[in-house]
């Protein structure tokens, strides 16, 4: 069995738009960026044997202001710049009652079933309380990067850190 950190997409690989007080994903090719310690960080992970899997609620193409294939051309763009083995996507909304959207675990759980993944020895880092409750319902350690948005907060996870660097670092010190 493999073991894998999953990753939430804007504000943990990419800076998140800020729309008010709202993180936002980018709504187009020129509006990703990188966030600067990312590339080491997933190389730090992937040298010490993890799978590196993006989760993402992308519900902006259900409510129409957004297309998949700009979504899929923004990850096609991280996929191609970084070292990650699989990008899923729950392109739906709130009001679609999905598996996969985040806080519900169905991303995980079936990237685990597809990778051969043993949720137990993985991670989650996300940068808000969705992320951390699909990693906790799959099973797995959860890293909250505490970015103080103006919104709800986790109840629980195992650490706040404020990188994925730091996280990377934290996940290697438990090997």
């Amino acid at each position: 069995m493999n073991r894998a950190v999953f990753l939430d997409r804007d504000g943990v690989i990419n800076q998140t738009v800020m729309k008010g007080n709202i993180p936002s994903a980018p709504m187009s090719l020129s509006e990703l960026k990188i966030l600067p310690s990312v590339p080491q960080a997933l190389r730090t992970l992937k040298e010490a044997g993890f799978k590196l899997i993006v989760v993402t609620n992308q519900p902006d193409c259900a409510r129409g202001i957004q297309t998949h294939e700009v979504v899929e051309a923004i990850n096609a763009k991280l996929k191609a710049e970084l070292p990650l083995d699989d990008i899923r996507v729950c392109y739906h909304d709130n009001d679609d009652h999905c598996l996969c959207r985040k806080p519900k675990p169905g991303l995980l759980i079936d990237a685990a079933a597809d990778l051969q993944i043993d949720l137990s020895k993985s991670f989650m880092v996300g940068d808000r309380w969705r992320d951390m409750e699909a990693g906790q319902s799959a099973g797995c350690k959860t890293i909250f990067i505490d970015y103080q948005y103006l919104e709800r907060r986790p109840e629980q996870f195992d650490v706040a850190l404020q990188s994925l660097l730091e996280a990377s670092e934290w996940i290697c010190k438990l090997l």
